[in-house]
């Protein structure tokens, strides 16, 4: 934290050990050795091919969630950082593409990759000792679980925090009025000149023109109040301002929730911050604020975030997330192949992966775009990446036999014989489909042919896909790789709907919400409508019969920190707030509020935005922010999408996630959702 009494010191002109600082201290890491070693630095070599292989200096900062890192032979030196919070795991060894490719002249027990969300590369690095690689290892490990387990409130301390020392510009752990408006600046507050003087005076205790440890925590409290939550608190709390028990059990009833007293004491006893208060069974605004913030305000369902579905029906009653052209990392003329994109297809819940296989040197299979100009990777390390990170519960192929690769006019007898639950063939009509095939047979469409199906013969492609698989794949004229709409292809029940991973934009968004219920498992269940081989459900217009017109209403509240734009650094955003339906023709509808000037810290609507849906069994909820731009289309802020299904009512907070699907925490919308059958 900033606001110690330490000598100034600049990152860069440390040597040794540094005091762990207050973050540390709360993580309860500060005698952790791993933690210490961390903090001192380490010279590690980054690996990036076989030429460029650089050493850097790597140190944990103080505030336990980020590592600056420099070269220690540029003049002048470069400096960057990247958050703890932005890494999805560490890996030992030879466990990524790079150091498989280009780090074998190190040992392997010296050699770990850092992988972060998002498209961000993967960062491959070899130690000087196996002893320091393990501390890395370990210490990052740690770092990250920390993370994992804070609370909203938490990342929300940590991250301002961050910011006051950015602003710090002359590290003296106090701050001057230009510092503070650094501070309001880099949070997204276009504040008034004069309201902001005369807020840091009113914390000025001190009046040397200077805000000091006690004065800062001030000024920060006072940003970081939420007036929406106090007018919530204090409308169930009364004139005491304290929920007792029966108050919050009012409140959860209010949610539509579970509302018995048990359940009321239990949240009390689990985030009421104060000791005496969770002893008499009552809650504060704080502790309010801390359960609103946790999983158990958020917009998801806590039951859809576990695998909660019946998951022993036909394969062909599932929704199968599913990649198209999984190895590549750009576009499908030029881009790179990489291993590693199946990886991170995997991680994000993919359970249908491509593998275009073509004759490699010396008779060894290899994966790429037939015929273009991406580049090639061995057959053999998309197997093994397949095999180390897509199953973590028993593997769905029993057998694997071992592959010899031959006639390139043909496919192996080897490689066929790896196909054992269903089979590609050539579509003639859906009429002949519909004679009794067998359910092991797969038909392939491109977008065009399945919207040709969806219009010509809706119904017909309904109860086809209700006892057989479909896969729809992008057309193969996109040469940048762009992807289709995939809620028409569910709408018809298309199981298999290939979208381009690596291609961030609203159709992954889409792709990332349908497979979000189910805890991400990869499957989810159809509704019954479009299980049924008798189903007279239309994909067009929706006709079928069991279906509950439902009125959805969506009070967008306020939004907490959103980030700035990466390319408008030294502007403040004018967020607007989209809600966006998607579902069958004519659910698909989108509002939006006004934009609010030069606020992304704290912005309020208080805006109702309504929404008739006639299947909402199919529907998704896409959040959007936008920066409101007078002369040239919005920028993207973040958004989140989920199924309609998964929808919680209430007062909910909705934590926004980036183009590519990384959270942007601590960024948050507040809302209120209504949801009723007409």
């Amino acid at each position: 934290m900033i606001c110690g009494r330490r000598q100034k010191t600049r990152p860069e002109q440390d040597s040794g050990a540094r005091r762990p600082g207050r973050a540390l201290r709360k993580m309860g890491l500060t005698e952790d050795e791993d933690i210490k070693a961390m903090l001192k630095g380490s010279l590690l070599w980054k690996i990036k091919s076989r030429r460029w292989q650089k050493q850097r200096l790597y140190r944990l900062q103080e505030d336990g969630l980020t590592i600056w890192f420099e070269s220690r032979f540029k003049r002048p030196r470069s400096k960057q950082i990247f958050s703890i919070a932005h890494l999805e795991a560490v890996r030992e060894g030879y466990q990524s593409e790079g150091l498989r490719k280009y780090g074998r002249a190190f040992p392997e027990r010296q050699c770990l990759t850092l992988v972060f969300r998002g498209r961000r590369k993967n960062l491959d690095l070899v130690a000087p000792s196996e002893e320091e690689a393990q501390r890395w290892v370990r210490g990052l490990s740690k770092l990250m679980a920390k993370v994992e387990a804070m609370s909203q409130q938490e990342k929300l301390d940590h991250w301002i925090h961050a910011i006051l020392r950015r602003a710090d510009r002359d590290q003296d752990n106090t701050m001057s009025f230009a510092e503070v408006k650094d501070v309001l600046r880099m949070i997204n507050i276009g504040m008034n000149d004069i309201y902001a003087y005369q807020l840091f005076k009113e914390c000025d205790k001190s009046s040397n023109d200077r805000l000091e440890e006690q004065e800062v925590e001030e000024f920060c409290t006072r940003l970081m109040q939420r007036p929406e939550l106090e007018e919530i608190f204090h409308r169930y709390s009364g004139q005491d301002r304290v929920l007792c028990a029966q108050e919050l059990a009012h409140f959860l009833r209010d949610q539509g929730e579970e509302a018995s007293l048990a359940r009321a004491r239990r949240i009390v006893r689990t985030y009421e911050l104060s000791e005496r208060a969770k002893q008499h069974d009552l809650m504060m605004l704080d502790g309010f604020m801390m359960y609103l913030l946790s999983p158990h305000g958020d917009i998801l369902s806590q039951e859809h975030a576990q695998v909660c579905q019946d998951m022993t029906q036909p394969l062909c009653h599932y929704f199968v997330s599913t990649s198209h052209n999984t190895y590549l990392t750009h576009n499908q003329i030029g881009g790179a192949s990489s291993s590693e994109a199946y990886v991170r297809a995997l991680a994000e819940g993919c359970r249908c992966v491509e593998l275009d296989c073509w004759e490699g040197p010396n008779g060894e299979p290899v994966i790429y775009h037939g015929h273009t100009l991406t580049s090639k990777i061995l057959f053999r390390d998309v197997i093994e990446s397949i095999r180390d990170f897509a199953f973590k519960s028993p593997r769905l192929l029993q057998e694997v036999r071992p592959l010899q690769a031959k006639d390139a006019a043909q496919p192996s007898r080897e490689l066929s014989d790896l196909v054992l639950y269903c089979q590609a063939v050539r579509f003639c009509s859906l009429e002949q489909a519909l004679c009794g095939q067998q359910p092991c047979l797969m038909y392939s469409f491109s977008e065009r042919k399945a919207r040709k199906l969806i219009r010509e013969s809706g119904n017909g492609l309904v109860r086809y896909n209700a006892r057989q698989l479909s896969r729809i794949y992008p057309l193969g004229l996109k040469m940048n790789s762009a992807n289709y709409n995939p809620q028409e292809m569910w709408n018809a029940g298309c199981q298999l709907v290939a979208l381009n991973f690596q291609t961030p934009g609203w159709e992954m968004d889409l792709n990332r919400g349908r497979f979000l219920a189910n805890g991400r498992c990869g499957y989810v269940l159809k509704p019954s409508f479009l299980r049924s081989r008798q189903s007279t459900f239309h994909p067009e217009h929706g006709h079928g019969p069991g279906h509950r017109a439902t009125l959805l209403q969506v009070k967008v509240i306020t939004a907490q920190q959103l980030p700035k734009l990466s390319g408008k650094k030294s502007s403040i955003v004018d967020p607007l707030v989209r809600v966006e339906i998607h579902g069958v023709p004519g659910d698909c509808s989108k509002q939006q509020t006004d934009y609010k000037l030069n606020n992304g810290f704290n912005p309020r609507w208080e805006e109702t935005l309504s929404f008739q849906l006639r299947v909402p069994e199919l529907a998704l909820v896409r959040f959007v922010v936008e920066d409101y731009d007078t002369t040239s289309c919005n920028d993207f802020v973040g958004q989140f999408t989920l199924p309609f299904t998964s929808l919680r009512e209430g007062y909910r907070h909705i934590h926004l996630l980036s183009k590519d699907g990384a959270s942007l925490a601590p960024a948050t919308l507040f809302v209120h959702v209504r949801a009723k059958q007409l």
